[in-house]
């Protein structure tokens, strides 16, 4: 296998995360203490060295809102100056009147290739993080979300499976743009409602040409790697989605709460291992590279 895209991770200064600091609160990842500290890119890149990593995009990590740009300067600067990462999903308030200033400021920054607001609303409350189960589709959302693609920006879309129905109108809308379902539309469990509720989602996703899923992100619920849920998850993305619509994302260092990457990897490359060469190298390097255009 060719080496392998990194589509979703992230680096960070602890003191520009408002959710590093401060009170301790509850997390959809569990207790975080060991990283309530810097992630500096040195440390991924000795973290992913055994993986077989080639390249990588970095997720915003929802800085202070009002310093959007800051973030993704920082990144843009730790890119020039170290090689990694190849491309950036930044954040823009896409509830916003108008989010057009924010992404003029945005696109100034060459390895910008979309953005991303958490719309993901769970009635667990340490689930959720946007304020109503329908903000995906409200008006402002939509406005803004139809001017991605006079940027040529992709949009990260982050949603539970209650919420697929009114993100696929969303979707739909806008078939100029490339929309990324964060960690696969986040399986919560294995109960059987909940697989069926996730996988009738991920169905009226897939009929939309221009959403992708990103296979990331996929220990957020149990709290460890799980190579038989990995497999699961893989395999029933495959099947409702095809192979060139799929990416592989390691989502560090959350997984590091429970895992190291070399591990975490071997979960993912046995899981695909009954694949066929291409599949894998759509899954672990084509689809990324198609979509981000990591540099």
């Amino acid at each position: 296998m060719q080496d392998v895209i990194d589509a979703h991770f992230h680096i960070w200064r602890q003191a520009d995360l408002p959710w590093l600091n401060g009170p301790m609160v509850p997390r959809i990842f569990g207790p975080y203490e060991p990283i309530r500290r810097d992630y500096p890119i040195e440390e991924f890149l000795d973290d992913q060295k055994a993986s077989g990593v080639a390249k990588a995009v970095y997720v915003q990590t929802n800085w202070a809102k009002e310093r959007f740009e800051d973030e993704v300067a920082w990144v843009q600067r730790t890119a020039e100056e170290t090689g990694w990462p190849h491309a950036i999903v930044g954040y823009a308030d896409v509830t916003a009147e108008d989010v057009r200033p924010q992404l003029d400021r945005l696109k100034r920054y060459p390895l910008v290739r979309g953005v991303r607001m958490q719309l993901h609303w769970h009635e667990v409350p340490e689930y959720r993080f946007a304020p109503s189960p329908r903000q995906v589709i409200e008006p402002r959302v939509r406005a803004n979300v139809a001017r991605l693609k006079d940027y040529g920006f992709s949009f990260d879309l982050q949603l539970f499976p209650a919420q697929m129905r009114d993100g696929a109108e969303l979707v739909r809308e806008n078939p100029e743009t490339a929309f990324i379902l964060t960690h696969c539309g986040m399986l919560t469990d294995m109960a059987a409602e909940t697989v069926a509720a996730w996988e009738e989602g991920l169905r009226i996703l897939s009929e939309l040409p221009n959403l992708f899923a990103k296979l990331s992100g996929l220990g957020t619920f149990v709290h460890r790697n799980d190579p038989e849920l990995i497999a699961f998850v893989i395999g029933r993305a495959v099947e409702i989605f095809g192979s060139d619509r799929l990416m592989f994302g390691s989502n560090f260092p959350i997984e590091k709460l429970w895992t190291d990457h070399l591990t975490m990897m071997t979960a993912y490359r046995d899981a695909t291992a009954s694949l066929s060469e291409a599949d894998r190298q759509n899954i672990f390097r084509n689809t990324a590279q198609r979509v981000y255009r990591p540099v």
